[in-house]
């Protein structure tokens, strides 16, 4: 091969690599385009209002009459037994999944304009269920941040007594960063979100969440308020992506009656759409 045939080769990838960039970024930020996405978005707002009632009713239940019997039942912490249930809470810890899963995308964008036709499909189409997984873990994460900010809910015994009412609002502190669980809203997002794509995986990813939450109960992190509090804003952090993707025909389906489902495996709508073949 001559040098000026791999410079053409390095030019070809570059653009095709900035194309595949372009595009994936302004199909996330375009109008939305699909004919039902009215009666979606109107299922989106109910199921959400029932979600948030039912939840906010039960985390105050659980403030008033349940969070400190709770945590005065647990071993305490730093318990040698407990290691089992150090190892597994880090696979519900944000920074740890969200790093995966963006190294994961950052993969196939890099792999993806060296590939040709069909198989070079696939792989975008891969990227795409990768963005919307990233996304939506990460949008109810950043609410979540907020929602520790402003509540400053001290975690289980700070201050030295299991106090269900210990919140210093805007503190700002890792002692009171107890509302809501990080570990829950990234573990329910993330079991939503691979639900949505892959339905049969559904009571999998339900049994990781409700584990991952467990760990964090166990081990004296949270409140079980905490965890409902943050396996809520995760499964409506997630509805609320899905629906923006879906709304945009990117990797999800509205029916006429605004039912969203995910597009069949292989080359997903928007990215056989939009993006050139490579």
């Amino acid at each position: 091969m001559s040098l000026q045939s791999g410079a053409e080769g390095s030019t070809g990838y570059l653009s095709r690599l900035s194309t595949i960039v372009s595009t994936s970024a302004t199909q996330l930020i375009s109008a939305p385009s699909q004919p039902h996405r009215t009666e979606a978005r109107r299922a989106l707002a109910r199921q959400a209002l029932l979600t948030s009632a039912v939840a906010a009713i039960l985390i105050a239940a659980l403030i008033i009459w349940f969070d400190a019997q709770e945590i005065a039942l647990m071993p305490p912490r730093g318990t040698a037994s407990l290691w089992p249930f150090r190892i597994l809470t880090d696979f519900g810890k944000d920074n740890y999944v969200v790093l995966l899963l963006a190294v994961l995308l950052l993969a196939v964008l890099l792999v993806a304009p060296a590939l040709h036709g069909p198989s070079g499909q696939r792989l975008l189409a891969i990227g795409l269920r990768l963005q919307f997984m990233v996304l939506a873990i990460s949008v109810p994460l950043i609410v979540g941040e907020l929602v520790k900010w402003t509540a400053g809910r001290g975690r289980p015994f700070v201050g030295g007594e299991a106090n269900a009412f210990n919140f210093t609002p805007f503190s700002g502190t890792e002692a009171h960063a107890s509302f809501p669980s990080a570990h829950s809203i990234t573990a329910f997002a993330l079991a939503f979100a691979v639900a949505a794509i892959w339905p049969r995986w559904r009571g999998l990813m339900i049994a990781y969440a409700l584990l991952i939450a467990f760990t964090r109960l166990v081990l004296l992190a949270h409140h079980p308020s905490d965890v409902v509090a943050g396996a809520t804003i995760g499964i409506i952090g997630g509805m609320g992506v899905r629906y923006w993707f879906a709304a945009r025909g990117l990797g999800f389906a509205i029916d006429d009656r605004g039912v969203i489902s995910p597009v069949a495996e292989g080359p997903l709508e928007g990215v056989a759409a939009g993006a050139p073949a490579p």
